[in-house]
């Protein structure tokens, strides 16, 4: 009989000879697999619990079925990592273009030597916001950074985990500046923590994966001693800011499973609004 607990893909072996391999081909350079080319090396990419190709798969979905995304839109992404959203979509922004920008340095240099010379719609920037845990040495603050676009540049921006682990300063000024470099009639689509009478119920009877229990101006984290880990809002503040900076959302909002709702679209919630014209 076949022991599937060591040929599994996902089995811990596997697991072990993958880290091991990495952990190889980091330190020396040299490569020991013909992985896919847009797939990161496991010491570069994190993207939390989820899948790198399953992720953005996902979101992919969401990105063409609920903001309407088209092949010729020029599409922001806002924390793009290594590329786990800009994979799925190199086969079908035919006619329009990509920007992503992101904190941590290697990632980006590992996208722009990866997807130039395949896909030259295709566009990362290095981003030197300051983040005790991601880039330390940071010159600037989320709260007072200016994305290097120029207004109305945009058609479509997300953000995917990237205001969960935002403080309340920091995600006004990205959301001020989500307005201004979208064009008007765009859309955004920006995941979240929001905390409302049904989530604050099941968290409350320890029912939710992240329990939010620690409270600071504007916000609740997981961890008050770093509080960027993970970050819950209060819904009607972020309904709030969408009024002030002139985004209509576009309803209904599609709430996640993070706090064991019955029902939930992704993991975290989720926002699609436009811009006003």
């Amino acid at each position: 009989m076949t022991n599937t607990s060591t040929t599994r893909a996902g089995s811990p072996l596997n697991a072990l000879i993958r880290r091991a391999r990495d952990s190889f081909e980091y330190r020396t350079g040299l490569s020991l697999s013909r992985r896919e080319p847009l797939a990161p090396p496991a010491w570069l990419h994190g993207v939390g619990d989820g899948d790198f190709f399953e992720s953005g798969e996902e979101f992919f979905r969401y990105f063409t079925d609920i903001a309407y995304l088209r092949p010729h839109e020029q599409v922001l992404d806002i924390g793009c990592g290594t590329g786990r959203m800009a994979r799925p979509l190199t086969k079908y922004l035919t006619g329009g273009s990509y920007d992503g920008i992101d904190i941590v340095a290697p990632s980006i240099e590992w996208c722009q030597q990866t997807y130039a010379p395949r896909f030259p719609n295709f566009h990362f920037h290095f981003s030197d916001i300051y983040n005790k845990a991601y880039n330390p040495t940071g010159k600037h603050l989320a709260a007072e950074y200016r994305f290097p676009f120029a207004a109305a540049s945009f058609d479509f921006i997300f953000l995917t985990s990237v205001f969960t682990h935002m403080l309340p300063a920091d995600l006004e000024n990205y959301l001020s500046e989500i307005t201004r470099v979208l064009k008007p009639g765009g859309r955004c689509l920006i995941t979240y923590f929001l905390l409302n009478e049904e989530s604050l119920k099941l968290i409350a009877g320890n029912l939710g994966s992240i329990d939010f229990k620690n409270e600071l101006p504007g916000c609740r984290v997981k961890d008050v001693d770093v509080p960027e880990a993970a970050v819950a809002y209060q819904e009607q503040e972020i309904l709030r800011l969408y009024e002030k900076y002139k985004l209509t959302i576009a309803a209904p909002i599609r709430y996640g499973s993070w706090s064991v709702r019955k029902e939930g679209l992704s993991y975290q919630d989720m926002i699609v609004a436009g811009k006003r014209g």
